[in-house]
């Protein structure tokens, strides 16, 4: 009950505190009055539609896409070494903040990016080309980053769901009937499956259709999409404008709701699709084009990620690096120097923030777990979707409503109330990554002990906890790199006074220093990064003797 209180009150208080100024009420500005002024001055806002296209093109469009991507590669490829071995590349991109992975993305295709600069002798190219590629109005460049990061997370939850299925049968029956790989797996496993990861596909819904930070950093300008411009009301000098970025935050959370109806529709028309291709026998023999098409894709994903990552390294050390010089002229620890004194505090709260509301999100997580071990209930689909919920609500729904609560409360206590705002996203991860592992232990261990008179107790912190031990470290670099990339919970409940390195390194965007995004990109790269090494190496020192447990 505490930690279903600690993930739905405080959405439901957030959208609560959306709803009422939307609808005029908040006494702090004079609003005493239910009405709907402020919807008509929304849909007086120029722009508006526009943006709100986008916000759905975006959604359904990078999500399509990153399903797509993902669906043909484990059809083509499950149970075969080349999927083993692309999971190995794949595994790393999830603790790549999004904005890391958008600022990398937009320095290697931009006019003037790395991209432009390997061809620029070859075509005579002397001058940064004036085309707009990141900030184009289609928002094209936006969706692409939004692949390129939701490819790999969708694509790691497919393979956590797929022992569900029975692979190996599968693949030998269509191959008797004469279809091919990715027909027979879609035919006969893909139903089943997207029944497992099908919430995890309604978050990454959710998440591109109002995401603030990628849409900052690659998305188009003027108009931006919807979420964007809320940011823009939330921060308004004017404090009237709280109340039409309310309404606007309806409009948004409207906005994700028809776009999950519309996924709904397109799941309703591809069952049909299926059904009506496998009824007719349709076979598909010759699917390499599209397994080879897919392999490029994930591989190019990595590629440009990676290569993102580098470019954002030598920019952080770059002295003089003119267009269309390949490398600097010099590097130097300049912008590393510059920028150390202003990172102090923005490092810390990252750090304490993280740490924080990763540590309650694994206490909350084995408590739960426990207790479903004694209880013998996991709750099934209903507690997923309740695990889930956090990630399927637009952020900018409910926490610009639980800033309003924060600030009329008079209170002070920002840090603390920005890591339980944090929690609220990181437990459904650390709880997720934590799940299959903690129900998979063989319980005889703990039977044995039980025997032999060891209490409850006793059992979970001798027996399961030093066995989960690589596991829950796991699901801590996970939470925790979750933490390091919030954007928007950090801007509105830390309201500018409590910074992070993620916040500061969004707000350098409109700046464009390379060199100094750089250094905040980079770093805020470093440390999931330095949380999954730590996953790996302290169980791999503690159980150095012990072969079986070994990393």
């Amino acid at each position: 009950m505490v930690t279903l209180g600690l993930l739905l009150l405080p959405i439901t208080f957030g959208l609560l505190g959306t709803l009422l100024p939307a609808f005029g009420y908040l006494p702090a500005l004079g609003g005493l009055d239910l009405s709907l002024e402020h919807f008509r001055d929304l849909l007086g806002t120029p722009g508006l539609l526009t943006a709100s296209i986008l916000s759905v093109a975006t959604g359904l469009g990078a999500t399509a896409l990153s399903l797509a991507i993902t669906l043909i590669f484990v059809a083509g490829y499950a149970g075969t070494p080349t999927l083993s071995r692309l999971q190995h590349l794949l595994s790393p991109l999830l603790a790549v903040p999004h904005a890391a992975a958008a600022f990398g993305f937009a320095f290697l295709i931009a006019p003037s990016g790395y991209f432009i600069r390997l061809v620029a002798p070859v075509f005579g190219i002397d001058r940064p080309p004036d085309i707009l590629i990141p900030h184009d109005p289609l928002g094209l460049t936006m969706m692409a980053g939004l692949v390129i990061k939701e490819t790999p997370f969708l694509f790691l939850v497919t393979l956590a769901a797929l022992p569900q299925v029975d692979l190996p049968a599968a693949r030998r029956l269509a191959a008797s009937f004469g279809y091919g790989r990715i027909a027979g797996f879609v035919y006969l496993l893909w139903p089943a499956l997207y029944r497992q990861i099908r919430f995890a596909v309604y978050a990454v819904i959710a998440y591109s259709s109002s995401v603030v930070d990628v849409a900052l950093i690659l998305g188009p300008n003027l108009p931006g999409t919807l979420a964007t411009r809320l940011v823009q009301w939330m921060n308004d000098p004017d404090l009237s404008a709280r109340f039409l970025a309310s309404a606007g935050a309806v409009l948004q959370l409207a906005v994700t709701l028809g776009v999950l109806l519309a996924w709904f529709g397109l799941e309703r028309l591809g069952s049909i699709v299926l059904g009506l291709s496998r009824e007719r026998g349709r076979r598909f023999v010759r699917d390499q084009l599209p397994r080879l098409m897919s392999v490029l894709v994930v591989v190019l994903i990595g590629f440009v990620v990676f290569a993102g990552l580098g470019i954002l390294a030598i920019w952080s050390l770059a002295g003089l690096w003119q267009f269309p010089d390949l490398l600097p002229q010099n590097f130097t620890l300049r912008s590393w120097m510059n920028a150390l004194p202003r990172i102090a505090d923005p490092l810390v709260t990252t750090l304490v923030t993280g740490l924080a509301s990763t540590l309650l999100a694994i206490l909350l997580t084995i408590g739960c777990l426990e207790r479903e071990l004694q209880t013998g209930q996991s709750g099934g689909d209903k507690a997923l979707l309740l695990l889930y919920f956090p990630l399927i609500v637009p952020q900018v729904a409910f926490v610009f409503g639980l800033q309003l609560l924060f600030i009329g409360s008079g209170s002070e206590y920002r840090l603390a109330a920005l890591v339980l705002v944090h929690l609220v996203f990181v437990l459904p991860y650390v709880f997720l990554s934590l799940a299959d592992p903690w129900r998979a232990l063989d319980r005889r261990y703990e039977i044995i002990a039980t025997g032999l008179g060891r209490s409850r107790f006793s059992v979970l912190f001798s027996i399961r906890l030093p066995m989960l031990v690589r596991p829950i470290l796991t699901a801590t670099a996970v939470g925790f790199a979750v933490s390091v990339g919030q954007y928007l919970p950090t801007l509105l409940i830390g309201e500018g006074r409590l910074s992070t390195i993620t916040t500061e390194a969004v707000a350098l965007a409109s700046g464009n220093n390379r060199r100094v995004i750089g250094v905040y990109a980079l770093l805020q790269t470093i440390l999931p990064f330095l949380a999954f090494a730590l996953a790996i190496l302290v169980p791999a020192v503690l159980h150095r003797n012990r072969r079986e447990m070994r990393v």
